[in-house]
């Protein structure tokens, strides 16, 4: 028997059906009996949904309001409602079977999936099987349209079968058509058989991905913007109703080993991958995610491996992984068993202990432990933070994909501290440096899309470009070299800055709106070492040393640099004339140019852009103070420079209102400096400059 089923939203209707997260607000269906050619009664259930406001289509097309489905039972009661008088029709049919047959996937996939696992309830069995009617008629029917062109109405024309839409209610009339269909597909000519249904995956299977392996990339999509504590289980839950390849979800990492908020999923087919496009901006807890396309190759980079030790650990299928950070560099694997103990055992003892290791051997605190089931995983995330020996022990949930990544790709083929940039030969002339300075003289745009250009700036602006100082559009870079959605623009004066900013400021560029902030070059100095800067003032980054980021942004006393590979990105050929009329002169003004010498760009550091997240390493490298900076400070406060290195030590995220007893009785117990407390040094604006901190002390 089939259970012909028909449902529609609070919002879109048809192909766009569940794409915009809107509640389930009607079902329809009725029980066929494909031997004898019966059916049962025809039910029609008005369901209740949270947020009753309807949109305009579905007003239209449905023909309901919020007050009659006020009136209706929640989904949960309408479910049960369901189960029961499909099981009384079946029985007056003398049937005990049946299997869901839909017109398409979004109603069973894109609607009741997703929105039961939100609402913290189970579906039953059968809705994790069924028929699509638009498959099975093209099967019966091939010179029909094609399956993405089906509609109740094109299959009804085709067939010559007489219904009038209008006169029957919404939904009913589709429920009745398709039963027509149906009985035409059984009919002599056609003798057609439902054998091949549907199916949804009950859960998400783990497991790992060979480099050699070969993945179609129109099965592979990228979500964007995932909470940081997010695992593979709540991804998958994100997707629910979808089909997710077996170890497909891939989280990816930054180069400090740490989750970025970005995962790569992949399918088992491109029409599942398809219908999780329609996904994009759908919410996970209170944060929508953004889905775009990926390729095969980005998924094999990050989830990919070789190395066997690796497979072996993850050749144990459907198992839970825990990943443990801060392990003494002592600790063996008894000592883990042991710290774990008895209530929450490993799959297989040692051999569900993966210690991860630096290139030269060296144990980097990580561990990752496999355990046989959820309750078992549990019991060790209970231990979060208790002590092994002298040191207290993080744990929390992974993925093999990040099992891949940390031991493989991190550890094994790269360094644990990424190199900076090799240094470039400026290429902003003399002329066009850009000074530091408190003068509000330049603008930060901030949200560009990554494929704007200089052009697309120069036409955002308007006429605001003849205000532009010549070679004054810096387009930002990251560390990998492209563009940040960031630039700075040098106005000719403060009062063009203003103006640019209270003009342009959330105007659109392309499908996106454009910050503007009026700054300073010092503060376009704070915002590329880490800080912000918004209409409420400016916050200082985090990540405060000149040697913590690329050499270019001491203070912006030396030009901005460009990677070569990354000079042909803005060439300076085009160049625009300047929109102001000049004045009579013996020789005209030379034309003016927008564009910095020979393309300069700007890098960003964007290591203070990464936040470090509770589920993710802290990897934190210290590289070691140029003497220049230690000696700008000192000489700026009138301090002189230390006799014996090793004795000037930096506190970097003190509270904003430490005074100088806090900071005393934060040393209590060690020498410090003279009595009189100068070894205290509380920062000038000018050493500030230089070590980018506005609330810092040096301890001598």
């Amino acid at each position: 028997s089939l259970v012909v089923l028909f449902g529609a939203t609070a919002g879109a209707y048809g192909a766009k059906l569940g794409s915009d997260e809107r509640e389930l607000i009607l079902l329809v269906w009725q029980v066929v009996d494909l031997h004898s050619k019966k059916v049962g009664t025809l039910h029609k259930s008005l369901v209740k949904a949270d947020n009753l406001d309807l949109s305009d289509q579905c007003r239209e097309v449905s023909g309901l309001t919020p007050e009659g489905l006020g009136k209706a039972e929640p989904l949960d009661r309408v479910l049960q409602q369901f189960s029961q008088l499909v099981s009384s029709d079946l029985k007056v049919l003398g049937r005990s079977s049946y299997t869901l047959c839909s017109d398409g996937q979004q109603l069973i996939r894109q609607v009741l999936h997703p929105e039961t696992s939100k609402k913290n309830f189970l579906l039953s069995d059968c809705f994790y099987s069924f028929y699509d009617l638009r498959k099975e008629f093209h099967a019966c029917y091939p010179s029909s349209a094609a399956v993405k062109d089906q509609t109740i109405k094109t299959m009804a024309e085709y067939l010559g079968l007489g219904t009038d839409e209008a006169e029957e209610d919404f939904g009913v009339w589709q429920v009745k058509t398709m039963v027509a269909v149906i009985f035409s597909m059984l009919s002599e000519g056609c003798n057609h058989v439902f054998t091949e249904p549907e199916t949804v995956k009950y859960k998400y299977e783990t497991g790992p991905c060979s480099k050699s392996e070969t993945v179609d990339s129109e099965t592979v999509i990228r979500a964007r913007g995932l909470p940081w504590q997010s695992s593979d289980q709540d991804i998958a839950r994100f997707f629910k109703g979808l089909n997710i390849a077996k170890g497909g979800v891939a989280l990816c990492l930054n180069s400090q080993g740490r989750r970025n908020g970005e995962a790569l999923v992949r399918f088992v087919n491109s029409e599942q991958r398809d219908l999780a496009l329609e996904r994009h901006k759908h919410h996970m807890g209170s944060r929508y995610i953004e889905v775009y396309k990926a390729t095969g190759e980005e998924f094999l980079k990050i989830a990919g491996g070789t190395s066997n030790e690796v497979a072996q650990f993850l050749s144990k299928e459907n198992q839970v992984i825990i990943r443990m950070r801060g392990l003494p560099f002592t600790a063996t694997q008894e000592d883990v068993l042991g710290f774990l103990g008895p209530e929450c055992p490993v799959t297989g003892g040692k051999e569900g202990l993966l210690f991860v290791k630096y290139p030269d051997g060296r144990p980097t605190g990580d561990a990752f432990v496999l355990f046989s089931c959820e309750e078992y995983a549990q019991n060790a995330l209970k231990k979060h933070k208790e002590i092994l020996g002298k040191r207290y022990i993080e744990l929390f949930r992974s993925t093999a994909a990040e099992v891949q990544q940390v031991v493989l790709n991190r550890y094994m083929s790269t360094p644990l501290i990424p190199t900076l940039p090799t240094p470039i030969i400026p290429v902003i002339p003399p002329p066009y440096t850009i000074a530091t300075g408190s003068i509000r003289d330049c603008v930060r745009l901030r949200g560009l899309p990554y494929t704007a250009g200089i052009d697309d700036i120069l036409e955002f602006m308007g006429d605001a470009t003849g205000d532009i100082k010549p070679h004054g559009v810096h387009m930002v870079l990251n560390q990998q070299g492209r563009p940040s959605g960031d630039a700075f623009i040098q106005m000719k004066s403060a009062d063009k800055a203003f103006m640019v900013a209270q003009k342009c400021h959330k105007k659109m560029m392309k499908d996106r709106y454009v910050e503007v902030f009026q700054c300073s070059g010092e503060e376009m100095n704070f915002v590329l070492m880490g800080g912000t800067l918004n209409r409420s003032g400016l916050s200082p980054p985090p990540c405060k040393l000149p040697c913590l980021s690329p050499p270019a942004y001491a203070a912006f006393q030396t030009a901005a640099v460009i990677p070569a590979e990354a000079a042909a990105l803005y060439q300076p050929q085009a160049l625009l004339p300047t929109t102001r009329t000049p004045q009579a002169s013996a020789a005209a003004p030379p034309t003016v140019t927008y564009y910095p010498a020979q393309a300069a760009q700007l890098y960003m550091n964007y290591t203070a852009y990464y936040p470090s997240p509770p589920v993710s390493p802290t990897t934190v490298g210290y590289l070691a103070a140029p003497p220049g900076a230690v000696a700008a400070a000192a000489t700026a406060t009138h301090t002189p420079i230390l006799p014996q290195p090793g004795a000037l030590v930096r506190m970097q995220g003190l509270p904003y209102n430490t005074g100088m007893k806090e900071i005393l009785s934060f040393f209590q117990g060690y020498q410090y400096a003279p009595d009189d407390y100068n070894g205290l040094i509380q920062l000038s604006d000018q050493a500030r400059s230089v070590l980018q901190a506005p609330k810092e002390w040096v301890c001598l």
